[in-house]
């Protein structure tokens, strides 16, 4: 049983939504960012950076528990550990960690940064909020490209490429984008929300998760709580 330390968020789903599609037995652990649990210290002893999500394998490689934490690396695991979504050639697999890495550095921050300053952000200031809403449709414009020519975003078969990407994307009303200047990318989306794994990995802890509307919470995630040191 794989213990996963998450909340319900596009890198918290990502993880969610492979254990869906491997079909391992996994038992989910809520981590509330709102209310501070990333920095409990038996959390920290598994993801030192205070971020979710992370796991617990009691069966790792050689037999014994490993912990991991973030969730591109997590998915790289997980691919190894089942043999799934991953291609087994060398070049397929270098074709799916580029389009994996794309996320972690591109499409995961500068989304997020999106939604801070359209959304969370205590002032809303014109240039962060044009220059992040632009970076965004860049992204979406690079995604819709490579599906103009590729049924999925590593090439011909389901990846651990498109199972990072998707959760980021289901929250485009809030990044200023508009799906009919990406019909590449939008035929893609629904596609993946269609599948059944995908469906039950968004649901994991859902219930659970509040919007950020109080000042509590605002602090603890954009605040001096942040920044203390631990």
């Amino acid at each position: 049983m794989i213990e996963v330390y998450s909340w319900a968020t596009p890198n918290g789903h990502k993880v969610h939504i492979m254990l869906e599609e491997c079909g391992l037995p996994y038992r989910a652990h809520a981590v509330d960012i709102g209310a501070g649990d990333q920095f409990k210290p038996e959390f920290l002893a598994i993801s030192p950076n205070n971020k979710i999500p992370a796991i617990v394998d009691p069966d790792g490689p050689d037999g014994q528990p490993i912990s991991l934490f973030e969730s591109g690396a997590i998915l790289i695991y997980l691919a190894a550990k089942t043999g799934r979504f991953m291609p087994a050639d060398l070049r397929g697999k270098y074709d799916v960690l580029q389009w994996l890495m794309f996320q972690m550095g591109g499409v995961g921050p500068m989304l997020g940064q999106t939604h801070h300053f359209r959304i969370y952000a205590p002032e809303k200031i014109p240039y962060a909020i044009e220059r992040y809403s632009n970076e965004a449709k860049r992204l979406y414009a690079v995604m819709d490209k490579r599906l103009a020519k590729s049924r999925y975003i590593a090439g011909p078969e389901y990846s651990i490429a498109d199972i990072a990407i998707f959760p980021w994307l289901r929250s485009w009303k809030n990044q200023g984008i508009d799906w009919n200047d990406t019909p590449h990318l939008k035929g893609w989306f629904d596609e993946i929300a269609a599948r059944p794994a995908v469906m039950r990995g968004v649901e994991v802890l859902a219930n659970q998760r509040k919007p950020i509307t109080d000042d509590k919470a605002r602090e603890v995630l954009f605040g001096k709580t942040q920044y203390a040191k631990r």
